[in-house]
């Protein structure tokens, strides 16, 4: 009689719409002290166990308390973790096009990168390439422009990067490659490890507050700016698509709410920080500099080199770059009259 009442209840739950709760535990590529990029996924967690009622739990992991940050993708492919907390270019080895769904070398600022990715196709055509290998992916997070980086003496012409080790992410590194830069991809915490070892000569990783925040100003005198290859960068929210697929409609949209409001709490608490930020390290004897013309036109021929490359290499890169680049095209007359240059 016991089992046949649970099997009733069971049906009951089904027929009203009740569910079981959603249990997400979430590796991040980024520690959760870390200002903006760790402290954003943090928030995700605290928002969506407390809107949800106990019916989504998330919790945030450091990186390498579950799995090493760079492996968090093939383990939620393979359904070892259900979730992570990162950003797409992290892997683009195993898919170029993931690099332009993250930061792309002169490309969109925020307002307008978020319209492509949300209005204009972006983020289906990044779940097209992510359901493949059995993920869902939300953009759930968005920093403004970073620097272009750090490095031990002062850059003047594209002479100076030749030979150069330097820690760089995404299509920018292979900008920097061209310019006869050996570029390494490392995660946030093994950058200052690295640059004081002397086994990287230099390194970008992020907006000031971000940078200063790691201790970079301590080895490394001079900061460049702009940042050419990130203008914006966005920030993700990977779940395996199976557990996406098994939630509710009331629980998906709880965590698509989320990370919409992760994305405007983040934009406007990074454009809030960052004059403090450069007045301090300016304080501890940090040099900044302005990229001359000249400088970011040789950024920028290297750049349209890289881009031909991806696009005759790659399919779904083409694909990407083509819808971006229409969406781009249509923008520009809405940028060029309603804001100030």
């Amino acid at each position: 009689m016991k089992n046949v009442v649970t099997a009733l209840a069971l049906v009951a739950a089904t027929a009203t719409g009740a569910s079981a709760e959603v249990k997400l535990n979430m590796p991040s590529t980024f520690p959760g002290s870390l200002v903006q990029l760790g402290q954003a996924g943090v928030k995700l967690q605290d928002t969506l166990n407390l809107i949800s009622g106990g019916e989504i739990e998330v919790k945030f992991f450091e990186p390498n308390a579950l799995v090493p940050p760079l492996e968090i993708y093939d383990n939620v492919a393979n359904g070892s973790i259900d979730a992570g907390w990162s950003v797409p270019g992290y892997w683009g080895a195993k898919n170029s096009a993931y690099n332009l769904f993250a930061a792309v070398p002169f490309g969109p600022s925020a307002g307008e990168y978020l319209a492509w990715h949300w209005f204009a196709g972006g983020e289906d055509l990044m779940n097209e390439i992510y359901n493949r290998d059995g993920i869902h992916s939300l953009v759930c997070g968005v920093i403004a422009p970073e620097a272009s980086g750090w490095f031990r003496k002062e850059i003047n012409s594209p002479e100076d990067l030749q030979g150069l080790k330097m820690r760089f992410f995404g299509l920018g590194a292979k900008v920097m490659q061209k310019l006869g830069v050996d570029t390494q991809l490392l995660a946030g915490g093994d950058i200052y490890p690295a640059l004081e070892r002397g086994t990287i000569d230099a390194t970008e990783f992020s907006m000031p507050a971000i940078d200063q925040n790691l201790g970079f100003y301590n080895i490394a005198k001079h900061y460049y700016f702009p940042g050419w290859h990130q203008q914006s960068t966005i920030q993700e929210l990977l779940i395996s698509k199976a557990k996406w697929d098994g939630m509710t409609d009331a629980q998906r949209a709880m965590i698509q709410t989320a990370c919409k409001a992760n994305v405007a709490n983040q934009l406007a608490e990074g454009e809030a920080i960052q004059g403090k930020a450069l007045a301090e390290m300016e304080a501890a004897g940090v040099t900044i500099h302005k990229w001359s013309d000249e400088m970011l036109a040789t950024f920028k021929g290297a750049w349209d080199e890289v881009v031909a490359e991806e696009i005759a290499a790659n399919p779904d890169f083409e694909n990407v770059w083509n819808s971006m680049q229409a969406f781009r095209a249509e923008y520009a007359a809405w940028k060029d009259l309603g804001y100030l240059k």
